[in-house]
């Protein structure tokens, strides 16, 4: 299934507006990381490694909304660290819906519980909630038990009370088709949310866990296999079919990571939400700055497994509207 009606119109009325422009670079969605502090310590996660001053800092929310205005972005995803944790999250995401930006909350969703009153459901606005497996290979993966059911329960709530509810879900080397299977057949068939993302874990140079990431070969193979049978089809996914054809090896993209960019309290990223290269202090200087002619597979030794939908899925965008038969496909949600 495609992203909702209203928003696939206004992404793709954006495009065609930048690319009248001829603009040759332009971000889809904002990865706005407003604070690094966790309340988890995730063995595959490099972002909670920082010094303990850089972990308690909290973006204002008007450095926040100023930087995703700047850039443009129609779409904007705020992570972290773990964003319920921020102070002013709710008027945070308040002022970028007011602004008619699509919000994707990405929780862990312990937290939910305590925040939810803070949030008002809106066309504009999704949870976004880390789901990485069954109770006990997502608690495996997040290292503390019980994470599973009150991420469930979270969801659940927040369903009730009429919110969007999207998921995230990240698998590793520990992975096989049946566990994809698995969790996503829950997800889509008896948490029913409303659309699905799902990645291969980045090889994150801090990660505690530096044996649980998959490579290109093996995640091509534990994608094919899980995708078999009708399943992808009938899963509820928040990806254009053909990044689901770059996951499954039957064709290959380009990163185009500028299209995704990190926004944090050190700025912008270099070259993306997983590498950290330096920082530019607008997009612009990011964009025309950085030399993106050196990163990617074959290039830079760090991207040789990357296949995370923040560098490869506007590369599937950008192709998608560029043809009408992938474009019909993606109407179609096939």
């Amino acid at each position: 299934m495609p992203m909702p009606v209203r928003q696939s119109l206004r992404v793709g009325a954006y495009i065609l507006a930048q690319r009248l422009r001829r603009r040759e670079r332009f971000p889809l969605l904002v990865e706005l990381e407003p604070l690094f502090a966790c309340n988890l310590k995730c063995a595959g996660c490099g972002k909670i490694q920082h010094p303990a001053g850089v972990l308690k800092q909290r973006m204002p929310v008007e450095q926040a909304v100023a930087a995703v205005e700047e850039c443009g972005a129609p779409m904007v995803s705020i992570a972290g660290g773990e964003p319920l944790m921020h102070p002013q999250i709710g008027e945070m995401v308040e002022e970028l819906v007011a602004r008619r930006k699509y919000v994707f909350l990405c929780t862990n969703a312990l937290l939910i519980p305590r925040k939810i009153d803070r949030f008002a459901p809106s066309p504009y606005f999704a949870w976004a909630v880390h789901i990485d497996g069954l109770r006990e290979r997502h608690d495996a993966s997040v290292c503390k038990e019980g994470v599973f059911d009150e991420a469930v329960a979270a969801v659940r709530e927040c369903q009730r009370r009429g919110f969007r509810v999207t998921t995230n879900t990240t698998f590793f080397a520990g992975d096989s088709p049946r566990t994809v299977i698995e969790v996503l057949d829950f997800l889509n068939d008896d948490l029913r949310v409303d659309q699905m993302m799902i990645s291969p874990g980045y090889a994150y140079e801090k990660a505690p866990d530096q044996d649980c990431f998959l490579g290109v070969r093996q995640t091509r193979e534990l994608f094919r296999a899980a995708f078999a049978g009708g399943n992808r089809r009938r899963w509820r996914f928040n990806h254009s079919p053909l990044f689901l054809d770059f996951l499954e090896g039957r064709t290959d993209f380009p990163c185009t990571a500028w299209a995704i960019p990190s926004y944090s309290v050190f700025g912008w990223q270099r070259p993306c939400y997983l590498m950290a290269d330096g920082y530019a202090k607008t997009y612009r200087e990011l964009v025309e700055e950085t030399d993106w002619s050196s990163y990617g597979r074959g290039r830079d030794a760090r991207c040789a497994n990357c296949m995370a939908h923040c560098g490869y899925e506007p590369t599937a965008v950008f192709a998608t509207l560029g043809s009408l038969r992938e474009s019909l496909r993606a109407l179609r949600g096939g």
